[in-house]
């Protein structure tokens, strides 16, 4: 979503009230950037506030126009509690305001706002497809979640006298929820789960990591905040059961959570599950995490919070708020409600600054989305005070269900995605035989690795009976119209031979032209001569080598040895050295390469681990009359 300025700076106010809450003298002041209906309360609560900024702001999404002034205040802390209660009782909404360590880290998001919250650096050039292709995890996943586990988390979480942010229940509320998650997990080697500590007050953040496999740098954040509070005022006896606010959202994530592990999902990108503290007095919490994450550079790729879940006061099922959130990633949220729960209804609403935890990410410009249980102005009363409980939601939890199979299928489909993987294929080996037999028109696709430097690959098929037909295709599937090399002669003796083939993974497809029992396949090359092995400190003549020519050598580094070095030098043209380890390199693979302008190259092990090192000479010009010098010391 896009944000712009439409008005300038307000410096060095001072607002004074006729109606307040009691302030000490000498009492701490913080920083907060609030909306403007938020503010308004807060000139009625406290008049010593100042007003150091402000910003006029565009902060809905396209088809969904929402202007809104935002200001930088300073404000007593003692008046936090009431400009909550005041937020919550007369505006019929939550938040309103996100506090900030000092004036200078107040301004900036204030200029990120004014900046129209662009992407962060490292998601910029991201782009999740949305597109829901992954019905066959999900749906199973769907079917195994149920309202009765919902239902008993927010119980145990609501057990607690108050989980607010600087209290024993508050402190105990996040270790309880460490503790489940860590049940949940099991000891599973790919997920973790630990405990944020924040600065400034005791109550920890909860984040459990779910470890991508092929593209786990790239991040989906889901979470609802573990805190509540009365805004009557919280001290450690004040009743604050916070069972809707937010104990809810916690419960719906854990029952995804359940089923995802028992189940086994194991996802593509790294998905994080995160119960912040301190949502109630300023998103403290989920501020100083998204702001980590963008000073990190973590890519992520999409955020949703689930803050509030389970009280059904509105017509339509979920309402998505349209306002510090992302319209691509609302659209994605809105069909996989109606792809995976498609007799809900859907519905939008606004609900100003700083409402929840997805506004400290959208502040660091990650993508967005906040679906929500009604409609802001029609928010369950109870919140926010004593009647917050599990039996005033009818002791059920039937509408957080329904959050927590979109939390689930949000969390797979983004989490499944990633580069395109690599065909399904069976992988030869080198020289030994595959077993093949099929039905007319029966086909298996085969892959094979050649390394640089071989010469004489070969793909044979033979005995049985039938009419096998093969195709040889480099870097991708072959097919009967698409490929390198074939051979389709009347039986089932084919041979496909590449004298000098390039390295990489070729793909083999075998075609049964007519029904085929009995057969094999097998996989050659030939590999570089004896004649080629290095003696450490002897000299060999490169002789001529055409353009893009290669030669590969090899030496034996015994054990304790402190360096091997490897010298191209002399002659005419330019020559490149690569070298590696086990293996022959190529020019994309290797441990290490010199490939400067000339024949003079060099590269040097340091303490090198004992083995056969593999050297490939590759002509980026023609080559004539260098030579090659290995020495081990």
């Amino acid at each position: 979503m896009q944000q712009r300025i439409l008005s300038g700076l307000v410096l060095g106010l001072v607002l004074a009230v006729t109606s307040s809450v009691t302030i000490q003298a000498g009492e701490k002041k913080i920083w907060i950037t609030i909306g403007d209906k938020a503010y308004q309360e807060l000139k009625q609560i406290a008049p010593n506030t100042i007003l150091s900024e402000s910003r006029l702001v565009e902060s809905g999404t396209a088809g969904f126009s929402i202007q809104e002034t935002v200001r930088l205040v300073q404000v007593e802390q003692s008046a936090i509690q009431a400009l909550s209660g005041a937020i919550h009782e007369k505006l019929k909404r939550c938040g309103g305001f996100i506090e900030h360590s000092s004036e200078a880290v107040g301004r900036m998001a204030l200029g990120n706002t004014a900046a129209g919250y662009s992407p962060a650096p490292a998601i910029a050039s991201l782009a999740p497809s949305y597109v829901i292709d992954n019905q066959s995890t999900v749906t199973p996943l769907l079917t195994q979640m149920q309202a009765t586990n919902i239902g008993q988390t927010i119980v145990d979480l609501s057990a607690f006298v108050n989980r607010y942010y600087t209290t024993t229940g508050g402190v105990n509320g996040s270790n309880w929820i460490r503790d489940k998650w860590l049940a949940l997990a099991n000891g599973r080697s790919n997920v973790t789960v630990e405990q944020f500590t924040h600065a400034g007050f005791p109550q920890k953040s909860v984040i459990m990591t779910m470890q991508g496999t092929d593209n786990a740098s790239e991040v989906v954040i889901l979470g609802g905040h573990l805190d509540s509070i009365n805004t009557a005022g919280t001290t450690e006896t004040t009743k604050a059961p916070g069972a809707d606010d937010d104990a809810s959202g916690i419960a719906s994530l854990t029952e995804a959570i359940r089923v995802m592990l028992a189940s086994n999902y194991q996802p593509r990108r790294t998905i994080k599950f995160i119960a912040y503290a301190a949502e109630e007095v300023g998103l403290k919490g989920s501020a100083e995490i998204a702001k980590k994450f963008k000073a990190d550079g973590v890519k992520v790729i999409g955020v949703m919070q689930l803050d509030m879940t389970n009280y059904k006061g509105s017509a339509k099922d979920i309402y998505l708020y349209t306002d510090y959130t992302n319209a691509a990633q609302n659209s994605f949220v809105s069909n996989l409600i109606t792809t995976y729960q498609p007799t809900l209804t859907i519905g939008s609403d606004s609900c100003g600054y700083g409402c929840s935890d997805h506004a400290s990410w959208h502040a660091q410009g990650y993508p967005t989305s906040m679906p929500f249980e009604t409609a802001m102005s029609e928010s369950n009363p109870k919140i926010h005070g004593a009647g917050d409980t599990y039996a005033n939601m009818g002791s059920q939890a039937n509408h957080a269900l329904k959050f927590g199979r979109l939390a689930t299928s949000f969390a797979v489909e983004l989490g499944s995605d990633g580069p395109a993987l690599p065909p399904s294929t069976i992988s030869l080996t080198k020289d030994v035989s595959v077993a093949i037999a099929g039905a007319a028109d029966a086909q298996t696709n085969y892959s094979f690795v050649v390394p640089s430097g071989v010469s004489n690959l070969t793909f044979k098929t033979s005995g049985g009976t039938g009419d096998l037909d093969i195709y040889a295709q480099l870097g991708s599937l072959a097919t009967p119209t698409s490929y390198l090399q074939k051979s389709d002669g009347a039986n089932n003796t084919e041979t496909i031979t590449i004298a000098a083939p390039t390295a990489g993974t070729y793909y083999v497809l075998t075609n049964a032209a007519s029904a085929v029992s009995g057969a094999s396949l097998i996989a050659s090359y030939q590999t570089t001569s004896s004649g080629n092995v290095l003696t450490s400190g002897v000299a060999v003549s490169l002789g001529s080598v055409a353009l893009n020519g290669t030669k590969t050598y090899t030496i034996v580094v015994p054990s304790g040895k402190s360096s091997l070095t490897l010298k191209l030098s002399g002659g005419t043209g330019d020559g490149d050295l690569y070298a590696k380890l086990g293996a022959a390199p190529s020019t994309t693979t290797y441990d290490k390469k010199s490939d400067g302008a000339t024949n003079a190259e060099t590269i040097t092990f340091s303490a090198p681990q004992a083995g056969t090192y593999y050297v490939l000479v590759k002509a980026y010009a023609a080559m004539n009359g260098a030579s090659l010098l290995a020495t081990i010391q």
